[in-house]
Order: C-alpha cells, then structure tokens, then sequence
C-alpha cells in the first residue's frame, strides 16, 4: 500500500512536470526502479507507458484548446514516431537489467544540464522551414525520439520541445503543443508491444494514470497562468535528487 502511495505522488508529479516543460518520465520512471529494484525493466517501462499515455493525452488537449498547432510537423512527426517507437519497444525487451540502470542517471545528468543551461527556452515562435523540408525534418525527429522513447523514454517531452525549438523555430507554447502529440503517438505504440509481450502491471499503470491526470490538468494551467518558471526550478530539484539516487544504486551494483 505504501509503494503504491509513493507512486501516485510520483505519477502525480510527473503529470505536473511533463505538462509544462517535458520530462515527466524522469520523476516517474526512476521512483518505479526504486519501488521494484528487481523487476524487469521492459515491465516498469511498460507500465509506465500505460500510466503516460493518459496525462501526455490530457495534456495535449488542454494545449490544442489553446496553442495553434503546427499540423505540418505535428503529422509526420507523429506518425514516424508511432512506428519508431514499436521498433524501440522490442528492443528494450532484450536489453539487460544491468544497462538500463546504468543509463538511467546518464540521462538524467544529461537533461539536468541541458533544462540548467536554457534559461530563454523557446521564447519566439519564428517558423524557419515550410513545406517537404519542415515535413522530411519532421520524420526524421519522430523517428529518432520515437525511437529512444520505445526504447529507454525518460526524457522525451523535453527533447522534442529542445528539437522543435531548435530545429523548426517554435517557441515553447508551439514546441509544448506539437510535442505533446508526439508524444502521445510515442506512448500508444511503445505500449501496444508491451501489452502483448505481456510487460503490464494493469492495476498499477491504471492507478498512477489517475494520478498523471490530476497532475497534467493542473500543470497545464500553472503554464498558462504563471509559465514556466517555478516549475522548471522544481524540475531541477527533483531532477536532482534522482541523478543522486538513481546513481547511487546503480553504480554501487558494480
């Protein structure tokens, strides 16, 4: 019972964060391989997926009733990213336990610095690319996210806000609002293959799933009404807190 407290706080947390600025997997995910230090990881990333899916897509609307999105890059970005991320989630069925936890507080540092280094993230919304090229770069985004979030996940709304800001000249609203698509695109196919290869915990995912909801409605509206301020200085905190921990645990394995 009290594992299952933790993980609501923490599906909670991680709706909060992800609907502002991304990364909600990197509150979720690690309290998991906490939580359930030996159970396989393509389990705890499957279940994980199961609870995403509905605060990524609740997100997503509350941005769509708010942000004019992008459907020239939101579309084949999406759809590379679904197919993308079934490709990732078979693989992640055949990585070791070992590797996962390794590279889990590498990315977590990796993020830490990158969201630490962009204080004037996304702060213009200047379009640099249209037609088959904003399209084709579109592609090639969704496939390579989509695949890194089948495969591994913690991460992945941050990296596409960064790419869509970078890449295509949104600004944070516009790069949120399409990456919150792919993002959704990403969690359904990832989580058609853990269904069936059987890496779902249903009761768990669908609890920490009510909790992400609750989380993505108020972060959505704490990004409309404040910005992203405070919760970005959270993010880090807690980030933070999980590079320690996480890579405590997994280094002390070796």
């Amino acid at each position: 019972m009290v594992d299952f407290w933790v993980l609501g706080v923490a599906a909670f947390g991680a709706g909060l964060v992800d609907a502002v600025v991304g990364g909600g997997g990197l509150i979720q995910l690690p309290t998991m391989f906490t939580v359930f230090p030996n159970m396989a990881p393509a389990t705890l990333i499957g279940t994980n997926k199961l609870a995403s899916i509905f605060g990524t897509s609740v997100a997503a609307v509350s941005y769509a009733r708010r942000v004019a999105i992008a459907w020239t890059v939101a579309t084949p970005a999406a759809l590379a990213a679904l197919v993308f991320a079934f490709l990732g989630a078979y693989t992640v069925t055949k990585v070791s336990a070992d590797f996962m936890r390794i590279a889990l507080p590498i990315v977590l540092l990796a993020v830490a610095i990158y969201t630490f280094a962009k204080k004037d993230f996304g702060s213009v919304h200047a379009p640099i690319h249209s037609g088959t090229k904003e399209q084709s770069l579109a592609l090639v985004v969704g496939a390579a996210i989509g695949f890194y979030d089948g495969f591994f996940g913690p991460g992945t709304g941050s990296f596409l806000v960064f790419l869509f800001v970078r890449v295509f000249g949104f600004d944070f609203l516009g790069a949120s609002a399409v990456a919150k698509i792919v993002n959704v695109a990403c969690n359904f196919a990832a989580l058609v293959w853990f269904g069936y290869s059987g890496h779902l915990i249903w009761e768990l995912g669908l609890t920490m799933a009510v909790c992400q909801i609750a989380g993505s409605l108020i972060g959505s509206r704490m990004a409309m009404k404040h910005g992203s301020g405070f919760v970005r200085k959270l993010f880090l905190v807690v980030v933070s807190v999980l590079i320690v921990k996480t890579g405590h645990d997994a280094w002390l394995r070796w």
